[in-house]
């Protein structure tokens, strides 16, 4: 007997399951069948022919509204079967039956065919606390054959397409975004509906580090941060151990103990295994290392202020989620391929809004224009030489004397920014502006979040998670900045920057619970505001972190503050990759690296060649956008020979290229049909 409707459930129960284990409940507008075990509940609730949702909770724990799962969607036909070893739900394209003995799940297409397996014994569900707030620490592994791939989990930098085994801490950072979601070579995908910090096939067995007592060499360096550019005098320093393996393949976690990282280097027998820098780096790294049985030294450098944490185990045929902060275990289950996955993750998380046409062009950025005359006149290089340029982008500090991220122009350097956005605009070109969810304070739109306690506590964060603080944001965003004219919005540091949500008080509560979703919140905040105020016109963010779900607010994101080398261009194409299969499609680099190589870049024939190919790689992800430096005519690279301008102009934005972005774009637009017109696809 199908099920879809709570009469027809309370029926089935009357008349066919009564005394039985397992329960058919309704809730939340869906059925679900609820199974005790293990001391709590189990509850499958279908979600679409080939989706269901996973939860187990011991006690009273509410099912609330999810923040991703946003969708409203007809709950599917089902039916439960029972025997005396296993109950089952089965759907049209899915299967998932429960071991009455252990109580783990195995997950099978509509043939039979086992997709994956909950290892028994796995489950953890443990009440432990949080700023002291109850909360749960979760558990749950899964079998992964070592014929399987598995791919997603966000953008990293540690060059793993293949993330099976691999361990990773999901938080965000610059240059790296957590997204809770994989996809198996074995025909699935599967959402940790977490919104904390998860780890990742986590490495347990810690080798104990010893600081070196000699002090090693300084170095002076110039980084960007919030504050603005900083020099910084950094002191290395080596940490030495050792450890014993039984031999074989294993997996590696650093973590250097810091909020930012400087530099991945660690020795195992005097051999580098890991060795990778640039002026920001996340703080935690992985790798696997092949090992004879026995005894190993390990040396980890670094820098003077890190206090590394290092972490081993032996390779194994396991998927595994860890978080230390959760409402209960919950995951979603999607079964299919490639494209049937991200379809059903749509359906389920919101469908992509279409970008403007002009947003697949060319998108110019430079660290930084300084002036309104500075700008216009970089916009009418491009236009004289016939170089095609679709955005130009100003990047921050055009608040000048009136505070970090004040909304305002500095009239002294920008006198009139409605005429210069009618000046881009009669030379068909727009502009995208960048403004932060942090507000200093001391300034004059600063000091009125200040009154009405709009900051996250001890931050100059805003509080996106109040709805009042969230709705003041966007009404000085509207009566101050969308009467310009401006075209796109540059979301900066949306992580918020360096995790700093950890041990802060939000309105939703202790920052740990709500770590990795605050992008999304910010994102939603200008999507809604503009959809609101502006609906003429399509919607176009660029921000640095995002999360599931975030789709749905015409967010695009780049890979932070990279390096310029080639192993970092090589790093971004695997970072790429595993950000776009978790179902975010719109991403981009710095092309050339946000950190370049100084002055010397201009008659560096190398870094020429390294800025075209990487170029020519950036013509080929959804969006195009490169990052050139200060103080510098930013249309092309100047060498003696002028011979990267003509490359440039043939590499930037090729017809083809655009005529495969738009395609893309239009599949997408196919794949979502059945969402309403409202969705994005209106305007210009």
């Amino acid at each position: 007997m199908l099920w879809r409707r709570p009469v027809l459930v309370l029926l089935a129960l009357t008349c066919g399951l009564s005394g039985t284990v397992a329960q058919v409940v309704t809730g939340t507008e869906r059925e679900a069948v609820s199974v005790p075990v293990d001391g709590g509940r189990l509850t499958l609730r279908p979600l679409l022919d080939n989706a269901v949702r996973v939860r187990f909770t011991r006690g009273a724990t509410p099912e609330v509204p999810s923040l991703v799962l946003s969708e409203r969607v007809a709950p599917p036909a089902f039916r439960v079967n029972e025997s005396t070893t296993t109950v089952t739900l089965e759907l049209a394209k899915l299967r998932a039956s429960v071991d009455r003995a252990s109580g783990a799940i195995t997950f099978s297409d509509a043939d039979g065919r086992v997709l994956l397996r909950e290892v028994p014994g796995t489950r953890r569900l443990e009440a432990s606390t949080v700023q002291g707030e109850p909360t749960w620490v979760v558990a749950q592994s899964f079998d992964s054959p070592e014929s399987e791939r598995l791919f997603g989990t966000g953008q990293f930098q540690d060059g793993f397409l293949n993330v099976r085994d691999l361990p990773r801490r999901l938080t965000q950072v610059n240059t790296q975004i957590a997204i809770p979601f994989v996809v198996s070579s074995r025909g699935f995908g599967l959402l940790w509906h977490n919104y904390g910090l998860t780890e990742f096939n986590p490495a347990d067995e810690r080798i104990a580090l010893t600081p070196s007592d000699a002090a090693g060499a300084s170095t002076s360096v110039d980084v960007t941060t919030t504050e603005g550019t900083r020099r910084e005098v950094r002191h290395e320093r080596a940490f030495t151990g050792g450890f014993t393996t039984s031999g074989g393949r294993h997996a590696f976690f650093l973590d250097v103990g810091q909020k930012m990282a400087r530099r991945w280097h660690v020795e195992i027998d005097g051999k580098p295994v890991v060795d990778f820098a640039n002026l920001w780096l996340p703080p935690t790294t992985s790798w696997f290392t092949e090992l004879a049985a026995g005894e190993h030294t390990v040396r980890v450098e670094g820098v003077k202020d890190d206090q590394p944490v290092l972490t081993f185990r032996a390779a194994r045929s396991i998927t595994e989620f860890r978080s230390p902060v959760a409402e209960a275990l919950d995951y979603v289950f999607i079964a299919g391929q490639g494209d049937q996955v991200t379809a059903a993750y749509r359906q389920l998380t919101g469908p992509v809004p279409m970008m403007p046409r002009w947003a697949l062009g060319y998108i110019h950025c430079r660290e930084r224009f300084k002036s309104q005359t500075e700008l216009l006149a970089n916009a009418a290089e491009f236009r004289a030489r016939g170089l095609p340029m679709d955005v130009i982008v100003q990047d921050w500090q055009y608040w000048g004397r009136h505070g970090w991220n004040a909304m305002r122009f500095d009239e002294a350097d920008y006198p009139d920014p409605a005429a210069m956005m009618r000046t881009l605009h009669a030379q068909h070109a727009r502009l995208m502006l960048s403004v932060w969810s942090k507000i200093d304070p001391g300034s004059e739109l600063g000091r009125e979040f200040v009154a009405r306690d709009y900051f996250i506590p001890g931050t100059q964060w805003v509080d996106f998670f109040n709805p009042a603080a969230s709705a003041f944001y966007w009404e000085n965003f509207r009566t101050r900045l969308l009467p310009l004219g401006i075209d796109a919005w540059w979301l900066d540091a949306t992580e918020p920057e360096n995790d700093d949500l950890a041990g802060r008080r939000t309105h939703a509560g202790a920052g740990e619970r709500m770590g990795n979703i605050y992008p999304l919140f910010v994102s939603r905040t200008v999507y809604e505001g503009l959809r609101r105020d502006a609906p003429d016109r399509r919607a176009m963010i660029l921000t640095r972190s995002a999360f599931p779900g975030q789709q749905r607010y015409a967010s695009a994101t780049w890979s932070g503050d990279i390096g310029n080398s080639w192993d970092t261009l090589r790093r971004q194409v695997t970072a790429g990759l595993d950000y776009v299969v978790t179902g975010l499609p719109w991403w981009t680099t710095d092309t050339g690296g946000f950190f370049r190589p100084g002055a010397g870049q201009y008659a560096d024939a190398d870094y020429h060649e390294r800025f075209l190919r990487w170029l020519q790689y950036s013509t080929f992800t959804p969006l195009q956008r490169a990052w050139l430096p200060d103080r510098h005519r930013a249309v092309a690279l100047r060498s003696a020979r002028r011979e990267g301008e003509p490359a440039l102009a043939r590499t930037a934005l090729p017809a083809d290229a655009v005529s495969v972005q738009r395609s893309g774009a239009r599949e997408l637009r196919g794949l979502h049909a059945h969402a309403s017109a409202g969705a994005g696809f209106c305007g210009r």
